[in-house]
Formats: C-alpha cells, structure tokens, sequence
C-alpha cells in the first residue's frame, strides 16, 4: 500500500456476478418514479411555488422507502 488506500481482491467469481447483476423492472419503476418526482420538486422550486417544491421534493424518500419495502422477504 503505498498510497495509505486500503484494497480489498475478490475472488474472480464474485467479480463476474457483481458485474453481471442487473437490475430489476419493479427497482427501476421505483428508481424512475423517485427521479421523476425529484426533477418535478426542482421545476416547482424554481418555476412555481417553492413550499409546493419543497412538498414534493419529500416524496423521494417515501417513493424509496416504499421500494425498499416491497423488496423484503414476505
């Protein structure tokens, strides 16, 4: 280590699967949802009424959240 950075090797096989990994089509619903409405709470913020903005902008976590929720185990 000669630059203080610490690095860790993985395996080849864990490697390949990280890479591999796709998302899936409800994950990027949600991902797409969260993005959409934090791109409307920009617009609002500046275009229109900043409270309002701001009341949308607290959507993205709640639209996350919800996403995170649906992916546990039933």
């Amino acid at each position: 280590m000669t630059d203080g950075a610490c690095s860790v090797e993985l395996p080849p096989a864990v490697k390949e699967e990280h890479v591999r990994r796709k998302i899936d089509r409800p994950t990027q619903l949600i991902l797409l949802a969260a993005f959409i409405s934090f791109l409307f709470s920009i617009y609002l913020w500046f275009f229109a009424d900043k409270d309002t903005g701001i009341f949308v902008g607290i959507w993205v976590p709640s639209i996350l959240a919800f996403g995170a929720l649906m992916r546990l185990p039933r």
